[in-house]
């Protein structure tokens, strides 16, 4: 699957190949990946990583334009301003298996007037088999790299069938939320032991 087409010119799928990683090789050569047990090297003690989605699914989805159609003159002349709200959530649902979920929040006003509101919880089931210490950046930054393209769809599609220019959604830096997440649980872990 992975050298065939550089060019891009082999295939259908809209996925380009560099966001593949190769697969990792055995300690024997070969390329196969451990399963959930087999994996923990000997001497080494290296082991061996896989990622694999089993599902995904939307948990919750709300949208709201309770000021329809008075809003629509409104829009004709000036832009909404869009916060969003972005999390990630992790849970273990079983050994070796994990649910992400990514919410999303949205309030779309113009003139202090509420166009709408649009709150969804998507979620992907995984099995993920990785050494301990990095379970967390592969749970809260890889996975939900891999279900974002299809909330992000889901999202565009909501604001346009509620009658509204699609909501497209900014790719997210999500190492950059790990990272700000880990530094606030520092400094409060930091906190707490000065009082």
């Amino acid at each position: 699957m992975a050298d065939k087409d550089d060019d891009n010119g082999g295939g259908d799928s809209p996925i380009p190949a560099e966001r593949f990683t190769p697969e990792p090789e055995g300690p024997d050569g070969s390329d196969r990946i451990a399963g959930p047990n087999g994996g923990a090297g000997g001497a080494g003690g290296e082991q061996t990583a896989s990622i694999a989605i089993s599902g995904q699914y939307i948990k919750d989805l709300s949208f709201e334009a309770p000021n329809t159609p008075q809003v629509f003159e409104a829009l004709q002349n000036e832009m909404p301003n869009i916060p969003i709200e972005v999390d990630v959530a992790a849970n273990g649902v079983g050994e070796n298996f994990y649910e992400v979920v990514l919410k999303v929040r949205a309030e779309a006003k113009v003139q202090d007037q509420l166009c709408y509101m649009l709150e969804i919880e998507y979620a992907g089931l995984f099995m993920v088999n990785v050494p301990q210490e990095a379970l967390a950046p592969v749970l809260l930054v890889e996975c939900p790299l891999i279900i974002f393209p299809f909330l992000r769809r889901i999202v565009a599609d909501a604001t346009s069938d509620g009658g509204f220019a699609p909501l497209m959604l900014a790719p997210i830096d999500f190492a950059g939320l790990y990272q700000q997440r880990m530094t606030q649980a520092d400094g409060e872990e930091g906190g707490t032991a000065e009082a």
